[in-house]
């Protein structure tokens, strides 16, 4: 066996399976698959989630592409330790870490600028014990501010019971309703006693999702009935802005890595400790000065939906920022009215492949309102800081539009109305009536989107079972002398009175809504088609198909005869 006829099998074999498909679930298909999909998505919902990667694909997708973005705030800085300060400063400090009176000196100097706020994205956790006079300059340089801020690391729950570390303990820890006074939680607070009794302290842990991308920030931690800020959080009481209610928040990013300003710090603390000013020495006037670090040594990088580099400090700063203007992104979870959002689409989908609507139609219902759906989100995304994610309908839908439509393509033969099917189907002499339709194409340009529609329009009048075919203006060569031709045809049993009469009323009524059929889709409607019915007998079974190619010759001829005859 060749290639051609192996290839010609398969086609065979195919379009068997298709017409058993047909045979066995008919139109009926399309209603059990959407209840297929309500019980996934139901599921879903509940307990699979299996969307949810989606949602986050989406929403990265949609903050690195959307049109309006945010700027980042000209009032927060961020003191950059970077590679270049790291080899800048290692020729008179060494390594990082560098004694703390090298920061304690920054601290003095830029607290001669009045700047607004001093955070640290730096974990003073332990002790200098080489250097003990060092950690004294830097305490009684942060003794004398009252706007430094200072993290501390939540570390895993865990090791909680190992920590005697209470809550209540934690300057600006604050309970709630039921807290647990014993309780204890394993952190990391900063070393130095000023910090503490300052009581400006907060998180500064990045959580990220299930795929290791930072996407939400967290604004406090609920542990045993107590409320752990996070530092953005602890700046925000402090300064006097609204905390946002919500225990997380989506970032609302303001671009790309190194969006906001950017100083290094050795350029900055060599300025500061030099005779001769270079630099402006209101630089920080007002500001909030973010000290933390970019260098790749430090490891303080994140992958974040813009970049999988994103440094620790400016995700801090993007919080910060966010906090500030009141704009974190919030995601109603609303997973009630997005399942019935789902379903209204699965099942209104599944409602058109049933009724049958046209195919053209249908794709272009649901392209349309996917369109509209995934407009919404990037609409909200773009004008508001309210997150409409519409990821896990409009993906349920795709999947369940693809499904139907694959079903659709394959048996479409085998469940068109076809007279010439059902013919084929039946033993004995049967009545064929077949009425023609001719569309005058003098005064009218017939687009076959609106041939299409003429032939459905008329396939849902009346009440019998017929079939609505049209040869459209696409013919070549014989065939062209056809085109914008309609013809409907009906069979019933020849010994069958009441079925026949059916067939006429059917005719009838079909002929009375011709005209405003056509009214509402040709220009020039007034006149623009003609018709002619005939009645022939046809043998049933294999010999169907032959007794109908005669009779579609000799309803031709008779009409052919009847236009010649003189008026």
């Amino acid at each position: 066996m060749n290639r051609k006829q192996i290839v010609n099998q398969l086609l065979r074999w195919r379009t068997k399976l298709s017409e058993r498909i047909a045979q066995l679930w008919k139109q009926s298909f399309y209603l059990y698959l959407a209840g297929l999909f309500t019980v996934f998505a139901v599921l879903d919902t509940t307990v699979l989630h299996f969307t949810g990667e989606m949602r986050q694909a989406t929403f990265d997708a949609m903050v690195r592409y959307r049109l309006i973005v945010p700027k980042p705030d000209p009032d927060i800085v961020i003191v950059d330790i970077n590679e270049a300060s790291l080899a800048a400063m290692a020729r008179d400090y060494g390594r990082w870490p560098w004694p703390r009176q090298v920061l304690g000196e920054f601290v003095e100097q830029v607290e001669k600028q009045q700047p607004r706020a001093v955070v640290f994205d730096i974990l003073f956790s332990d002790a200098d014990v080489y250097n003990p006079d060092s950690d004294a300059y830097f305490n009684d340089a942060i003794a004398a501010t009252n706007n430094t801020f200072f993290p501390m690391l939540r570390l895993d729950p865990a090791s909680d019971k190992l920590s005697q570390v209470k809550p209540s303990m934690i300057p600006g820890v604050t309970p709630l309703p039921g807290a647990q006074a014993d309780a204890t939680v394993a952190v990391v607070l900063p070393h130095f006693q000023a910090a503490l009794d300052g009581g400006r302290l907060g998180l500064h842990n990045i959580y990220p999702d299930a795929d290791n991308v930072a996407r939400e920030y967290m604004v406090y931690r609920e542990d045993y009935g107590w409320k752990l800020p996070s530092l953005p959080a602890r700046v925000a009481r402090e300064l006097g802005w609204d905390e946002p209610t919500a225990q997380r928040v989506l970032l609302n990013w303001r671009g790309k890595p190194f969006t906001y300003r950017y100083v290094s710090f050795s350029d900055v603390f060599a300025d500061m400790t030099s005779k001769e000013k270079m630099r402006p020495q209101d630089e920080f006037k007002g500001k909030i000065v973010i000290i933390g670090s970019t260098a790749p040594s430090l490891f303080d990088i994140k992958a974040t939906p813009l970049d999988k580099m994103h440094p620790g400090v400016e995700i801090l700063a993007t919080a910060i920022d966010n906090f500030k203007h009141g704009d974190a992104l919030r995601y109603p979870e609303a997973r009630f009215p997005y399942l019935l959002l789902t379903l209204a689409i699965v099942w209104l989908t599944a409602w058109s492949f049933y009724r049958d609507t046209g195919r053209d139609k249908i794709d272009r219902a649901f392209g349309l309102s996917q369109f509209v759906l995934i407009g919404i989100s990037y609409a909200s995304i773009n004008l508001t800081t309210t997150y409409i994610n519409l990821t896990g309908p409009v993906t349920v839908g795709v999947a369940f539009f693809t499904l139907a439509r694959l079903y659709s393509t394959a048996t479409w033969r085998a469940l068109e109305r076809s007279m010439v099917r059902a013919a084929a189907t039946r033993s004995g002499e049967l009545q064929a009536t077949l009425l023609l339709v001719r569309l005058d194409t003098a005064r009218n340009v017939i687009r076959p989107v609106a041939l299409t529609r003429i032939c459905q329009a008329l396939l849902k009048t009346g009440r019998v079972v017929k079939s609505v075919e049209a040869l459209s203006g696409e013919q070549r060569g014989l065939w062209n002398l056809f085109e914008y031709t309609l013809a409907v045809s009906w069979v019933a049993e020849a010994g069958n009175g009441e079925a026949q009469e059916a067939i006429r009323r059917d005719i009838d009524a079909l002929l009375a809504a011709l005209p405003t059929v056509l009214r509402r889709y040709l220009a020039q409607p007034d006149n623009a088609a003609s018709h002619f019915v005939y009645h022939g007998h046809i043998a049933g079974g294999d010999a169907a198909r032959a007794g109908w190619r005669v009779m579609f010759a000799e309803a031709l001829l008779e009409w052919d005869k009847q236009e010649r005859k003189p008026t």
